[in-house]
């Protein structure tokens, strides 16, 4: 099993917003992002920062299943004028940060 993690910026003025849309994720995101074999996932805010961060044993399956999701699809729809989204044309994922240092 490998982490992963990305950092995001919501809008100014979207905070609020981004949390409850979360609150309130579609069932099936949720069952899309599990199947793609994302596991332990977590988003964190600090002022417009998120910082996420995922468990996944093989990423380019879990990319290319995501990238399949209709619902993934239209999530990032939905989501896309709240957030300062910078993707990686390479893998058409968020930037994924080195990892620096690990301590089980």
């Amino acid at each position: 099993m490998a982490n992963y993690a990305w950092v995001l910026e919501v809008r100014p003025g979207y905070e609020d917003e981004y949390k409850k849309r979360h609150d309130e994720i579609w069932p099936e995101l949720v069952e899309d992002i599990r199947a793609a074999g994302l596991r332990n996932y977590n988003i964190f805010r600090y002022g417009l920062t998120l910082f996420g961060y995922f468990e996944c044993d093989d990423l380019d399956r879990a990319i290319v299943e995501l990238g399949k999701s209709d619902a993934n699809r239209r999530w990032g729809e939905f989501m896309g004028p709240i957030m300062k989204i910078e993707t990686d044309t390479l893998r058409n994922f968020s930037f994924l940060l080195p990892l620096q240092f690990h301590m089980d």
